[in-house]
């Protein structure tokens, strides 16, 4: 429960907000967010600038994911050259690493609510270019490109925007929100979008996504994505944007004959806005080259299914694989879920009905419109890959899973389908939505001993270890010497809470749905591979929808709580799991089921071992380093599934001052580790700049930049236009509405 005065402070914000404007001052602890940019596909330099409004002289509060290696960068690159230490390997040459992320544009007013989700799609990428330094030599560039969709056009466009024009999910999470709160947040981004399709707007907003989850290619189209929109194309190397893919075509590209014309992602309707809202994890199937899609929002039947099949390579005298499947339903989920990822085999698909809602009907019921309840049952789609029609649903205690890492068929001695097998980062509670929003997760429904709430950012480390101290981490009363009285009273301290409770976990776990029997869906097997904290998961991208021996993942070293990356831990562990060889001692000693777990060793136990056979790798950083998400490459090569690399980026935070914010020469790392011994790092890119710590990335072939589609248009900057009376009466409402 959250105290009186905490309450006082949320009425005080809304009411600085509504009536006083944003307080934004330039300096070390509240940077402007704006500051000149360099724009993409252009030579010119455009100001975006901000006055201060209300509070002018109270020091504004950092917000933690507005703070350290977590606050935006305000630079954007086209491909430059790039210094590197140690031997760029051979496959990585002539291909490229880039990794998405939400970077804001707007939000400068950090008291303000603000989410790790939120914030416009960046992407950073490191090119491996061969061609400038001739086939035997190489130059890694680095490019880092905003993701120019509607919202971020529109916000480029109205620099006098304070907050997104999209509300914060913290706000939509907030168990102590205000309802006025959360639907004046929705009128106005509802007022901003109307304002946009009025003459005399650069940018009209049709689709509401950030763009700034993931990004993967399928058929000659590199994608990002997020769950509020669909995908939308960008170009390789430059990472320039070409426009929303609706399933048939993208725009930007040339308008020729479609040979599958048809319906795009959505549908027709009043709400197919809604319908084409789509998973940030698309899978692509690395031997068909079909990609797996869903669609998920808060009107029955609330979710749909699509599959694409490739059809670059197709002659047109050739038919496809499969047939293309747009927008069908699946029957049976149970309601509006944040559905953030799915597991696709090679013959069925998954789908996680989990109890982590989100509808604006639950504000019918006095609840957020995102909303954990962890007392319903988790459930799971299993369906024929091309027929969710024939969905069966299997039910088990209920939890959260935002990512899967490896789903595989198990086949009888004819080849059918015996069983389909799935393996995930399970979570006990729903605490990284709202530490990522720097809000105290509600208690475990199981947890032990009282409740001991602690404030400190998303990823920061909470052990006492001096020499390894992380640097955002502040004690409270060294905040509150370095704040005002009155700040403190409104915005409170600017860390945010996480909870201790060993009843949450964040673990790799196993799940076995048995579709041989008809007659009743039962899970014949679940539990966790490992105790340690386990997220972000990646498999070599060869095994992918087929069984994966090896899974890698991203944890912590101090890892004395459960739910480590649901709560507040930087990244400093990278892991290799032998799933093949933990799988093998449950056919010898089954664990319990839901709770058991097959190797109960804590990540320092792992690394004291440091065994070459052990089932568990870990790579554990430097101290003060702190890593990103891995992804494999193979080497041409390849003798096992592991014999390859693992690239991810890494940040040095000795490079913060003493109050925790980046230096203005804070750079980061692309480093690229031997997969296969998990201590080698082969080489290390050294970036002109640093990397926000952000989501997903890729690895992208040579052969991938070569093949892609032709574009005939690219997304550029609105230009600034002739200010007539219109123009100005339109910027002062959307100035009011700030």
């Amino acid at each position: 429960m959250r105290s009186e005065p905490r309450v006082l402070h949320l009425h005080l914000r809304l009411h600085l907000h509504l009536h006083l404007g944003a307080p934004t001052t330039y300096g070390r602890h509240c940077p402007s967010l704006l500051p000149p940019l360099l724009l993409p596909n252009a030579a010119r330099s455009r100001n975006f600038t901000m006055s201060a409004r209300g509070l002018k002289k109270k020091q504004c509060a950092t917000h933690p994911y507005l703070a350290g290696n977590f606050a935006p960068v305000t630079t954007t690159s086209g491909p430059r050259p790039v210094e590197y230490s140690g031997a760029v390997p051979d496959e990585l040459q002539g291909g490229m690493y880039v990794r998405n992320g939400g970077n804001p544009i707007s939000n400068s007013q950090l008291g303000r609510d603000a989410h790790w989700f939120d914030g416009d799609g960046m992407l950073t990428g490191v090119w491996f270019d061969r061609a400038a330094a001739g086939a035997n030599k190489l130059t890694p560039r680095f490019v880092n490109q905003f993701i120019l969709t509607d919202l971020c056009l529109s916000t480029f466009e109205n620099d006098t925007l304070r907050t997104p024009v999209m509300p914060s999910i913290t706000t939509l999470v907030n168990p102590v929100a205000r309802l006025v709160v959360i639907v004046w947040s929705i009128f106005r981004s509802a007022i901003l979008v109307f304002l946009s399709h009025l003459p005399g707007s650069a940018q009209a907003i049709k689709r509401i996504s950030v763009a700034n989850t993931s990004i993967l290619y399928h058929d000659g189209r590199a994608l990002a994505t997020c769950e509020s929109g669909p995908p939308i194309r960008v170009q390789l190397p430059g990472l320039e944007t070409v426009g929303w893919y609706d399933g048939n075509r993208t725009e930007g590209e040339p308008i020729e004959e479609q040979r599958h014309a048809g319906p795009s992602f959505g549908g027709t309707g009043i709400n197919s806005w809604m319908r084409e809202w789509t998973t940030g994890h698309p899978k692509v199937d690395p031997a068909s080259g079909e990609m797996m899609l869903f669609h998920c929002n808060f009107l029955p039947p609330f979710v749909h299914y699509s599959l694409l099949p490739q059809e670059q390579s197709q002659s047109h005298s050739q038919p496809l694989a499969h047939n293309k499947l747009l927008n069908a339903p699946v029957p049976g989920c149970s309601g509006g879920k944040m559905m953030h990822d799915f597991g696709v085999s090679k013959h069925h698909t998954v789908i996680l009905d989990l109890p982590l809602t989100l509808s604006p009907f639950n504000m019918m019921k006095n609840k957020p419109v995102v909303a954990y309840e962890p007392e319903k049952l988790a459930r799971f789609g299993v369906f024929p890959r091309q027929d969710p029609s024939a969905v069966r649903w299997f039910e088990t205690t209920g939890c959260c899973i935002f990512h899967t890492a490896n789903t595989w068929d198990e086949l009888d001695s004819m080849g059918h389908t015996i069983a389909v097998n799935m393996l995930a980062c399970r979570l006990t509670s729903a605490s990284l939505v709202f530490s990522a929003g720097n809000l105290t997760p509600p208690p475990h429904p199981n947890r032990k001993g009282p409740q001991d709430s602690k404030r400190m950012s998303f990823f920061a480390r909470y052990d006492d270890d001096d020499e390894v101290k992380d640097l955002e981490k502040v004690p409270s009363n060294e905040h509150t010497a370095l704040l005002s009285e009155d700040h403190v009273a409104i915005y409170g301290p600017p860390t945010p809470p996480i909870l201790e409770d060993d009843e949450e976990q964040c673990r790799l776990y196993y799940y076995r749905f048995d579709v041989s029997n008809t007659a009743s869906n039962k899970i014949t097997a679940q539990y966790a591979l490992s105790s340690i904290p386990f997220e972000f998961p990646t498999v070599a991208p060869h095994v992918e929808m087929s069984f994966a021996r090896y899974i890698y993942g991203c944890s912590t070293y101090n890892a004395s709580f459960g739910a480590a990356l649901g709560k507040a831990t930087k990244i400093d562990v990278i892991v290799k799991i032998d799933a093949k060889a933990l799988l093998a001692r449950a056919k010898a000693n089954p664990p319990d089921s839901v709770s058991g777990c097959l190797d109960n060793r804590s990540v320092q136990e792992v690394i004291v071992a440091n065994k070459p056979q052990d089932p568990i790798r870990i790579f554990k950083l430097p101290p003060h380093h702190f890593g990103q998400e891995a992804r494999f490459v193979s080497r041409q090569s390849a003798t096992s599934e592991d014999d390859g690399f693992l690239l991810f980026y890494v940040f040095d935070e000795s490079q913060l001052d003493e109050s925790g914010e980046c230096k203005p020469s804070a750079t980061s790392d692309l480093w690229v580790l031997d997969a296969r011994d998990m201590q080698t790092v082969i080489c290390k890119i050294h970036l002109p700049t640093r990397v926000p710590y952000g989501l997903h990335g890729n690895w992208f072939s040579e052969e991938k930049i070569q093949k892609q589609r032709t574009v005939e248009s690219l997304r550029d900057m609105p230009v600034e236009g002739k200010r007539t009376t219109w123009r100005r009466l339109k910027g002062r409402l959307i100035d009011a509405l700030r």
